[in-house]
């Protein structure tokens, strides 16, 4: 049963990958790393496939390695929450905007605190 738990843990990642792929305002490599971490408990094949993926293999290989997040993909991140940013300043009401200006100073701060690959 878990097993099978966390297979479905591993494609629900996947999609929410494939439309943080999409949208400025989700990730893309967290949930990647995420279905890794899945798929390494219930489907070798899965796993192996991630890793061996030219784009996200690598990032999955030094976050398991050293906790490691590339420069590149930092810059990244941070654009992506100053878009959320202005985004929700602009089409919400208070109190939401300071609720996602929040959010990305507390994982931003999380993501840049981490070592560089």
């Amino acid at each position: 049963m878990r097993r099978h738990l966390y297979l479905a843990a591993g494609f629900v990642s996947l999609g929410l990958a494939v439309i943080g792929a999409l949208l400025p305002v989700m990730p893309t490599t967290v949930f990647v790393i995420l279905a890794a971490y899945c798929f390494t408990r219930s489907s070798p094949a899965m796993e192996r496939r991630l890793l061996e993926h030219p784009k996200f293999g690598p990032h999955i290989m030094r976050w398991r390695e050293r906790g490691a997040i590339s420069r590149a993909g930092k810059k990244a991140a941070t654009l992506a929450f100053a878009v959320s940013i202005a985004v929700t300043f602009a089409l919400t009401a208070m109190p939401w905007p300071l609720v996602s200006l929040a959010a990305a100073v507390i994982v931003g701060g999380w993501i840049w605190t981490r070592p560089e690959a």
